[in-house]
């Protein structure tokens, strides 16, 4: 690519968040170097991680790398968001510090956002590799489905509301590029948490702009075992929690809006769904008396659940017994 081209094309900001996972981040950061679409800044911002990832950085020698290292611990969300309000890009991409771009995703994405004004994004399919980077091809395929992705077809979808929030088809922290200039970073609450890149889809969904969706596998999302949803034990306790609490936060959020209305049966039921997660999660954590209250909400808004059923009559089994059967059910 020439020096005429690349000055011809709009800056691209790459958001790498990183915590304590230098040998992943490594490879994150060689990626978006990589990418055939050149004109990028590189934004690293690091979590106060226990060794200090500056060096390894620095070692890129690339003059596209803008580095940040906060100097305390404030979350994954804030810092996140703190990358995304450095980024001076048209347009802005977030990579996870643990996972990779096809050296083309950049190249593929960004003309058809430059080609078509009224869109907010453009998304593609993503390959699933495990703590190697080896693709997994049965988790690549089962993620495709699940996010019914095999069942869309290549071009904008205006609106997009089902797509981004009930079938959940956009990896928007993964494998997505977004126009800049139509988001507000300070407008994303602190209490979504885990969930931000549902409530960034949903701020998009809400925008009355479009997304794009390419058809092809142009990234590849890492499974590990440091990855949220595969942790163990109490650590595993505490994720879901987290979780639970975010998706009640969302999903409440998108009830109330008007303008959603059309799915408000759907989120109320996730809404109700996450109540019930979070209460077996506090009670997994032996917090009985906080749990009730969850399982009473769930059962009293919605039909018959056993699920909830079971968990909210445990709340009144014995401790010693509802430690066995809560362990069995692990």
């Amino acid at each position: 690519m020439s020096l005429s081209q690349e000055c011809q094309q709009p800056l691209v900001s790459v958001i790498i968040p990183t915590y304590n996972r230098p040998d992943y981040l490594k490879q994150a950061i060689a990626s978006a170097i990589k990418q055939t679409y050149q004109n990028i800044e590189i934004i690293v911002s690091d979590n106060c991680s226990p060794e200090n990832p500056q060096a390894l950085v620095a070692s890129f020698g690339d003059s596209r790398i803008r580095f940040w290292r906060h100097q305390q611990n404030v979350g994954m969300l804030a810092n996140q968001q703190h990358g995304f309000k450095m980024a001076r890009g048209k347009y802005v991409a977030s990579l996870h510090d643990d996972d990779i771009w096809n050296e083309d995703f950049l190249a593929k994405l960004v003309p058809v956002l430059e080609a078509n004004p009224e869109l907010i994004l453009a998304f593609c399919d993503q390959y699933i590799i495990d703590a190697n980077g080896i693709i997994d091809n049965a988790g690549t395929e089962k993620n495709t489905r699940g996010y019914k992705r095999d069942q869309l077809k290549e071009g904008i979808y205006q609106p997009f509301c089902k797509v981004g929030l009930v079938d959940k088809s956009i990896p928007t922290a993964a494998s997505c590029v977004i126009r800049n200039n139509l988001i507000d970073w300070d407008s994303i609450p602190p209490e979504v948490g885990g969930m931000w890149d549902l409530y960034l889809t949903y701020l998009c969904c809400i925008s009355a702009y479009g997304a794009y969706y390419y058809p092809e596998k142009l990234t590849r999302y890492r499974a590990h075992e440091q990855t949220d949803t595969m942790l163990s034990g109490s650590r595993d306790v505490q994720a879901k929690i987290r979780k639970a609490k975010s998706e009640m936060f969302c999903y409440q959020a998108f009830m109330e809006d008007a303008q959603l209305q059309k799915f408000r049966t759907y989120f109320q039921q996730k809404w109700l769904e996450a109540n019930t997660t979070l209460g077996i999660g506090l009670l997994r954590s032996k917090q009985i008396a906080v749990a009730r209250p969850y399982f009473w909400q769930a059962l009293t808004k919605q039909k018959f659940n056993a699920r909830t059923l079971v968990a909210l009559s445990l709340t009144f089994t014995p401790q010693f017994l509802a430690n066995k059967l809560i362990e069995l059910s692990k």
